[in-house]
């Protein structure tokens, strides 16, 4: 079976249709994958309990998870381009039930860190980069309106996942809880199976199955030819290094480090998550923290994840107008920097009732940044390419994905306040989101400055061009005489060959 990714030109999106299944599929794929993580740290403050450890050890379990999942990018991207989405979510549903019911046997915290952190996180990245990148091929002119359908479904799982795990404690315990929680990721399975492969199988003609066929018979006669000592060239060591580069380069595009725009993009998103999931993995902790009860803490996450559900389509709408979308770069460095005012605000909430209003800013905030993650490195490098980035955008995010809850859990330990993790991650998103709006102005005047010189050159090319064409047309009829020995030649061969094969 021939691999997806030579499977020749991709046929147009069909903006509709099935696509709206696979929307459907991506929105329990994406949910899973986004919400899960962040769903989970309603029992962490027990599973603390219970292995005695403190907030930034039991803080690992959600990091490992998350960086796993985004560091695991490049992989997903691999094997989608090989496979194909659906064979690969289908696989990620699997390790996720695997791993989640594995954890409910865990007898130490590095065990939790394996079967939860390593093991889910990699089946929710092989969920994720599949799911938006299917979106890609089904979509283009509403394309940022099935993201932001397929993005709500993180809110949605999210708001479903708190009160229900919080249920699952209260009546199975943390271990029974995991149980019951790798029998629901099986869903994700339901999901794959949604994705179907745009564009029917190419079917072959005769013509083309005699010629397939004559290639392999010339093939395997060169091969009796070279049994019978005959010399035949090797590769030397260079030329076999730079073919496996050009394998390597055909799954993961690494020619996009040298666009401009895609570092501008890169940097921004790096530094972003440095203080991106903290502040809703510790927003329950924080609230049982400060004596509110089990449940209302829970509720603060539906909260957030209800406003968030409400704010990714709407954001998608928005997105997808003719006066925001040509300048959607902008729109999501603002909202960034409205994610960061957000935490820097949250340590004047002193109780429930501000907790509650922090957590519709908050979830308005995230649904916004969630709804065009993707987006705008898609309008960056361009539907072809996307493969390729998102798998080398989600191992680079990684790193400070895995360093900021943990970082967060140590200024808790260290000053027992979590208003300085609030406040360093608050920081961290206003500087990120400042950084992207700069450096994206800068990159649409260079556009424009580059569209403007194009357009200076491209009449002169175009004459150029037509003048070669006609040049070349010229000297095709005055050599055909002068070519007619070479046909001569390719004939004789050609019947050699021919010869050759009957043999």
């Amino acid at each position: 079976m021939p691999s997806p990714a030579n499977a020749g030109p991709a046929p147009s999106p069909p903006d509709g249709g099935w696509g709206w299944v696979v929307v459907f599929g991506a929105f329990i794929s994406i949910g899973f994958a986004y919400a899960f993580p962040k769903g989970i740290a309603i029992f962490f403050k027990e599973i603390q309990g219970f292995f005695d450890t403190s907030y930034s050890e039991i803080a690992w379990v959600s990091s490992i998870m998350l960086a796993t999942t985004y560091g695991a990018g490049p992989i997903s991207s691999i094997l989608v381009n090989r496979y194909g989405s659906r064979p690969v979510v289908i696989f990620g549903g699997l390790l996720c039930g695997i791993g989640m019911v594995s954890a409910a046997f865990c007898t130490s915290i590095l065990q939790l860190y394996i079967c939860v952190g390593f093991i889910t996180g990699f089946g929710l990245a092989l969920n994720l980069q599949p799911s938006v990148i299917i979106i890609g091929k089904y979509f283009l002119k509403r394309r940022p309106i099935a993201n932001g359908l397929a993005m709500a479904g993180s809110p949605v799982m999210l708001c479903t996942l708190a009160p229900l795990n919080q249920f699952l404690f209260d009546n199975f315990g943390w271990r029974g809880s995991f149980l019951i929680l790798g029998a629901i990721l099986l869903n994700c399975c339901v999901a794959g199976a949604l994705f179907r492969p745009i564009g029917a199988p190419k079917i072959q003609s005769n013509e083309e199955v005699k010629e397939v066929l004559k290639e392999e018979v010339t093939k395997d006669a060169m091969e009796m030819n070279s049994s019978t000592n005959i010399p035949v060239e090797t590769k030397t060591e260079e030329e076999e290094a730079k073919d496996c580069c050009e394998k390597i380069n055909k799954y993961l595009d690494f020619s996009l480090f040298k666009h401009r725009g895609f570092l501008i993009y890169l940097i921004g998103n790096v530094l972003m998550f440095l203080g991106f999931f903290a502040p809703i993995v510790f927003l329950a902790p924080y609230a049982k923290h400060i004596g509110i009860d089990e449940y209302s803490a829970a509720f603060l996450l539906s909260i957030l994840a209800i406003v968030d559900m409400i704010a990714r389509p709407a954001t998608g709408i928005i997105a997808n107008s003719k006066w925001v979308r040509p300048r959607i770069q902008y729109f999501f460095s603002f909202s960034i920097a409205f994610n960061g005012a957000c935490h820097l605000l949250c340590p004047l909430a002193s109780g429930y009732k501000g907790l509650v209003i922090y957590s519709v800013f908050f979830g308005l905030a995230f649904g916004m940044v969630c709804a065009m993650l993707f987006e705008t490195l898609m309008d960056l490098v361009g539907a072809t390419r996307f493969t390729s980035a998102v798998g080398l955008v989600t191992i680079a995010e990684c790193c400070t994905i895995l360093l900021g809850p943990p970082i967060g859990g140590t200024l808790i330990d260290t000053f027992g306040d979590y208003k300085y993790m609030f406040i360093k991650c608050g920081a961290v998103m206003v500087l990120a989101g400042t950084f992207l709006f700069i450096m994206n102005y800068y990159n649409y005047r260079m556009l424009a400055k580059e569209k403007r010189k194009a357009k200076e050159e491209d009449p002169k090319s175009v004459r150029t061009e037509s003048e070669g064409r006609n040049n070349l047309n010229k000297d095709t009829v005055q050599d055909g005489p002068e070519l007619e020995p070479l046909r001569e030649e390719q004939e004789r061969l050609k019947k050699e060959v021919n010869g050759t094969n009957e043999v």
